[in-house]
């Protein structure tokens, strides 16, 4: 099997300084909301950004199916601008350090990726892998921002109640690497934040916000998200005259609002095993992978190609 460092090349410095904790959030696997997205751009907005590793998207990509974009002016070829996948180090309102790796979702050799990235988890003495994204999900956007937590040991997500039993669903890169690393007993932990299923297709700036909160809360970090919170807002009045407009929305809403409410009421006295055996007036299992395949169907015919 070829190296799995021969994936990356370290940046001169890079096994100094970095932290404990390393997030991770990938481009190409469903991100509803644009949840990862966002969150990422926040990290980027407040902290400077030095790399620590670079890995080599051309083994890792296929670029026919996730072309790079090019700037063509009347007769020539002007820009290019090329895809990246980096493990960076930065730093939080604190003056922490923390490292996100963060990119394009590998195409290919995902086992040799993982090894890569488990490698660099070892070598820089990272205690803790985070990873985030949004997930389309049947709830309303009136009601708090819910989470699917997921962990390679229970105790790290003991404090979050399971939102589902057993489903089976599409993989990612990221979720490949969890398990991996759950398998050779590191630690790691993730939050798909649930994003109303009518707003999956748009960003959603709120869930982007709950996303970070989740990670602080899991790691202590102090992450940024005062220009999410302005973004918020605006997003929040444009969904409420939007829905404002229609009968049909506002009754869609409304259902979706009752279902939540008994859904949350259900839980409320139920231990883990009672709420995963018991009835649920929110999707089964079952219907939650049906909406994600139909979620990353239409992501796949809108133009990840």
């Amino acid at each position: 099997m070829p190296d799995p460092a021969d994936l990356y090349e370290l940046r001169p410095g890079a096994e100094t300084g970095g932290g404990s904790v390393m997030l991770v959030v990938l481009d190409g696997y469903v991100d509803a909301g644009a949840v990862g997205r966002q969150a990422a751009e926040a990290l980027f907005a407040e902290s400077s950004a030095d790399e620590v590793a670079v890995f080599d998207v051309d083994r890792l990509l296929d670029y026919r199916s996730r072309r790079p974009v090019m700037t063509f002016v009347e007769n020539a070829y002007t820009d290019y601008n090329p895809p990246r996948l980096t493990l960076y180090r930065m730093h939080d309102a604190e003056g922490t350090p923390f490292l996100l790796l963060h990119g394009l979702e590998p195409d290919r050799e995902w086992e040799g990726f993982v090894a890569a990235v488990r490698g660099l988890v070892e070598r820089l003495g990272v205690d803790l892998t985070v990873g985030v994204q949004g997930i389309p999900m049947a709830v309303p956007h009136t009601r708090p921002v819910t989470v699917t937590a997921h962990a390679t040991r229970p105790e790290l997500v003991s404090a979050h109640s399971p939102w589902l039993g057993r489903v089976q669903v599409p993989a990612g890169a990221a979720s490949l690497l969890e398990y991996r690393l759950g398998q050779a007993g590191m630690d790691a932990t993730g939050f798909a934040v649930h994003v109303p299923s009518y707003l999956a297709q748009s960003e959603y700036p709120r869930a982007a916000i709950a996303a970070l909160d989740y990670v602080a809360g899991a790691t202590g970090l102090s992450l940024p998200v005062t220009r999410l919170e302005e973004s918020a807002r605006e997003t929040d009045s444009e969904i409420a005259a939007q829905v404002e407009e229609s009968d049909e929305v506002q009754s869609v809403v409304g259902d979706l609002e009752r279902q939540y409410d008994e859904f949350m009421s259900a839980r409320e006295g139920l231990d883990a095993q009672e709420l995963l055996d018991g009835e649920s007036a929110l999707p089964t299992a079952e219907e939650l992978g049906d909406e994600l395949e139909r979620f990353l169907a239409d992501r796949e015919r809108g133009g990840d190609g």
